[in-house]
């Protein structure tokens, strides 16, 4: 079967890197085209792989400066202020995911794809870690009638914030809106101040102050489950591998409350582990939505719409491969 290339803007970063370990560790004959601004990084990269070529990206030329040559998918891995990317994708029907995209400005994007809904899948992989987070909540979910409340407390550790591209896009969130995006009493809020944080306690216990933050997980885990009350904060300090005199690792909490099958009140809490860090756990749910995009599996590949993440990916696989790379979804004690 021949594969049209997938399409990596932003290829030469740390997302890039690990995106490109896990599609080649599935797919090691997969063709990718390392997009970036700047041509030598580009092909420093891709010489470096097989069947890889870097190619320069034009975000003022309507091709991209790609030509006509097929493309399988495309990644945008790096805010597309121009939205060239999905502009480019969108007219010649290839499916798309851009994950960097802040909740306050996913309406141009929508715009774009109400257009042509028909054209092409279009994933918004703006979930905290692309799906990482939403995926561990909806599982642990399935132990509730009714979901009451989801408090998600992400640890970032604090010798894993990333690349150059991952400090420009939050330093973008934080200087454009001050208000953090909650769900209270069933109505959806803009907090300030101390009401937007919150504090919440590591794997090992260890209390943490998380700052609110407006992830578009709040949106689709309110309307997912129904859940009243929904907020999402980022916590800044040591993982708790690390503490324990180990690696930085990544840390997502999750806190539910609601009602079991038989009515009675049920609290829980999870907590999804990755030991590589923020980088790798993102790259997982970026290969994998690309793989789902293009049909590398060998299933039909995902048809025109309008998706998260949690929509298109299997759950349950997607948990199998976390624990392959070494992270888990765990239960935790409940104080």
């Amino acid at each position: 079967m021949s594969i049209s290339p997938i399409l990596l803007l932003g290829g030469t970063g740390q997302i890039g890197h690990f995106t490109i370990q896990a599609l080649r560790k599935r797919y090691p004959d997969l063709p990718l085209l390392i997009g970036s601004r700047n041509r030598q990084k580009a092909e420093q990269v891709a010489g470096a792989l097989d069947n890889a070529e870097g190619v320069v990206i034009d975000p003022h030329a309507d091709d991209l400066g790609l030509g006509q040559r097929p493309i399988g998918a495309v990644a945008v891995l790096y805010t597309d202020h121009r939205l060239a990317s999905l502009r480019y994708a969108h007219a010649r029907g290839i499916a798309h995911l851009g994950i960097s995209t802040g909740l306050y400005e996913v309406a141009p994007e929508i715009a774009i794809h109400m257009q042509r809904p028909d054209t092409a899948a279009m994933v918004l992989g703006y979930e905290w870690l692309v799906g990482a987070t939403t995926i561990a909540t909806l599982t642990a979910a399935k132990a509730y009638s009714r979901v009451a409340s989801i408090r998600i407390g992400a640890l970032v550790d604090e010798e894993d914030w990333g690349g150059p591209a991952v400090t420009e896009d939050f330093e973008r969130f934080t200087s454009v809106i001050s208000s953090v995006l909650a769900r209270r009493d069933g109505a959806f809020v803009w907090r300030k101040g101390e009401d937007a944080g919150f504090a919440f306690r590591a794997i090992d216990g260890t209390e943490l102050t998380a700052s609110g933050f407006s992830s578009i997980d709040i949106a689709g885990l309110a309307a997912v489950t129904g859940a009243s009350d929904v907020e999402f904060g980022i916590g800044t300090g040591i993982s708790s591998s690390r503490r324990a005199g180990g690696a930085k690792s990544t840390e997502i909490i999750i806190e539910l409350s609601g009602l079991d099958d038989a009515g009675k009140p049920l609290r829980t809490r999870h907590a999804v582990f990755h030991p590589g860090g923020a980088a790798p756990l993102t790259a997982l749910g970026i290969s994998m939505v690309l793989e789902r995009l293009a049909g590398l599996d060998g299933k039909p590949a995902t048809e025109a719409g309008l998706f998260f993440p949690y929509q298109i990916l299997e759950h349950g696989e997607y948990l199998e491969r976390l624990t392959q790379e070494g992270g888990r979804l765990m239960a935790l004690p409940c104080a």
